[in-house]
């Protein structure tokens, strides 16, 4: 679990193509110290495993399933991305419940300045605007954002200096692909709501479908 507050910019070393699957070779180019195999760092918004580290750099393994759904397939040598680590229990929750499993990839359609801020607007697939809201909190990349203003296939963000500086925002541009997660508390209520909009509501259990009849009889 992540909060999208990055912890600053590494550098892919390189990139190993394995048909559909890539293994990345990172340096990060922040203060990450004491990195342990196993542990999970989220790059550009996608939670990746540590398998091999040294003294400044680090290996992680993306799945086809991850390199299929994210942007991590544009990334090549001399890339920047966006690193985080883990959640520690007793850490602030700046931003909020990150999983890093991306939902989509969504495109840069606009930048415009506003004060010493921009503002981005992007565009992404409209099966997934029923999760995207006005003042809600979506991951971009991994960076935790405020939503100003959304409509059914875009959101618009506005991010401020620091913001710029320590991220790689500072490269987005028309075109630029982002990883885009929504918030998962959304997803789970648009999940639990679905029975009451003809849509099932959990898979098949052993009895069936969860239906409206279902959830009345036992209480809910």
């Amino acid at each position: 679990m992540f909060t999208g507050l990055i912890l600053g910019q590494g550098e892919i070393r390189s990139v190993q193509n394995m048909g559909s699957e890539t293994r990345l070779t990172i340096r990060p180019l922040c203060q990450l110290t004491d990195i342990v195999l196993g542990e999970s760092i989220a790059t550009n918004g996608v939670c990746l495993t540590v398998e091999t580290f040294g003294a400044d750099w680090f290996t992680v393994y993306a799945s086809a399933e991850s390199m299929r759904l994210t942007n991590l397939g544009d990334l090549k040598s001399g890339s920047r991305v966006n690193l985080e680590r883990a959640l520690a229990m007793g850490d602030r929750l700046g931003g909020h419940i990150v999983s890093g499993h991306v939902d989509c990839v969504a495109s840069v359609a606009s930048v415009r300045p506003a004060g010493l801020s921009r503002v981005y607007r992007l565009s992404f697939p409209a099966e997934f605007g029923a999760q995207i809201i006005t003042k809600g909190s979506v991951a971009l990349d991994g960076i935790s954002l405020t939503i100003n203003d959304c409509g059914p296939d875009f959101l618009e963000v506005n991010i401020i200096p620091e913001t710029q500086k320590v991220t790689t925002i500072s490269e987005w541009k028309p075109g630029y692909r982002v990883n885009l997660e929504t918030d998962v508390i959304g997803k789970y209520v648009q999940r639990m709501l679905g029975a009451w909009q003809g849509k099932p509501a959990a898979p098949k259990a052993a009895s069936g479908v969860i239906t409206e009849e279902f959830l009345r009889k036992h209480g809910f």
